[in-house]
């Protein structure tokens, strides 16, 4: 599920713990967020996907009766930490 193992690149890790709607995903849909996380080039890149996926997963979480948790980290802000972002 991503990490920083081998050839990882230390990458952020992406997961249920800061991942708004990580349950409400398939695995195939949790690997295509991770997937187009990493590609961004810039911070407003990713903020920008970031707003539109969390609305997206609000939506999805409201149609099941349930409520999104509040991310306990920025994957933006803590990946521009890490020099993923020019």
């Amino acid at each position: 599920m991503g990490g920083m193992g081998p050839g990882k690149g230390g990458r952020y890790a992406l997961n249920q713990g800061n991942t708004p709607g990580w349950s409400l995903m398939s695995s195939e849909e949790r690997t295509a967020h991770r997937d187009k996380m990493w590609s961004f080039k810039t911070y407003d890149e990713c903020k920008t996907y970031q707003a539109e996926h969390h609305k997206a997963m609000e939506a999805k979480a409201k149609e099941q009766g349930k409520t999104l948790p509040a991310p306990r980290a920025n994957a933006c802000d803590r990946m521009k930490a890490r020099g993923q972002f020019k």
